[in-house]
């Protein structure tokens, strides 16, 4: 991955949190399921920020779900420490949306981990994947899609 394709924009939405006793694993820190589970902590709570929560997907009849994650682990986290992850939307284009992620520790800025995550819009009678509508594209700050 390029340092360069992780390099926040001013409007990265920036979301905090302290390490948990619970995220740390048998090494001591903050396990593989942990950055995972904050990459999608991070993701929805800037979707609830725009006004997409869970019940306005439904509402819309479409929702979100992963289709591919990288991730970077360049530095370990441990409990109790605070940490904020950076997330922006990358790219959107027909169904799918890049959303680029970096964890950086509070006490001294140091880059923890970077991680692409690319979303899929789906409909959720059909299962299939749909274009993502004009609503969704202006709450996240996009015109229209290439």
């Amino acid at each position: 991955m390029s340092s360069a394709e992780f390099d926040p924009p001013a409007n990265a939405f920036s979301h905090p949190f302290v390490v948990p006793a619970t995220a740390i694993d048998d090494l001591g820190h903050a396990s593989n399921v942990a950055w995972v589970r904050w990459v999608q902590d991070a993701a929805t709570t800037h979707s609830r920020t725009v006004g997409l929560d869970l019940d306005e997907y439904r509402r819309l009849g479409v929702l979100w779900v992963v289709r591919r994650h990288e991730i970077e682990y360049l530095a370990p986290a441990f409990d109790g420490e605070s940490l904020s992850a950076l997330t922006w939307i990358a790219s959107m284009r027909a169904a799918t949306s890049l959303r680029r992620t970096v964890f950086r520790r509070a006490a001294d800025g140091a880059l923890l981990c970077q991680a692409a995550t690319t979303w899929v819009l789906i409909d959720i009678q059909s299962g299939r994947p749909t274009r993502v509508p004009k609503d969704l594209l202006a709450r996240y700050g996009f015109g229209t899609l290439s």
